[in-house]
């Protein structure tokens, strides 16, 4: 079983994104897993201000010493706000993948897509399984 936290308040998507809904907008970034799996994290490529994401396409892209990665979209929406500490500071997704690394803020399109997420113990369930 891996040690990984998986907060339960959360929402999770089998790519290793997470994310938190409040009213109409939602946070993501990615899971404790997904850093411990990628190792030092040294820069997140992110969208736009403005832009539109769509649910499960990829959004951006995270870069760690060995290996660079899509970041898929759980949910599509318009972007309200990135993480601009990402820039300078990337290693933040590694130290607090939940809270100081978050990577966007998005306006929620569609309600029915948080419906695709999968609870906390499904995900813990997924990473166990030795993906």
């Amino acid at each position: 079983m891996s040690d990984a936290k998986i907060p339960e308040n959360l929402a999770y998507t089998e790519d290793h994104e997470w994310l938190s809904q409040d009213s109409d907008i939602s946070t993501i970034g990615i899971t404790d897993y997904a850093q411990s799996e990628l190792g030092d994290i040294v820069f997140v490529e992110l969208p736009e201000v403005g832009s539109h994401i769509q649910q499960r396409e990829p959004f951006g892209t995270i870069e760690a010493v060995k290996t660079v990665e899509d970041l898929i979209a759980p949910v599509s929406g318009e972007v309200l706000e990135i993480n601009d500490s990402l820039e300078e500071s990337a290693e933040l997704v590694n130290q607090d993948p939940y809270g100081a690394g978050w990577m966007l803020k998005i306006r929620l399109e569609d309600q029915e897509e948080l419906e695709r997420l999968i609870s906390p113990q499904e995900y813990a369930d997924l990473i166990s399984g030795g993906e």
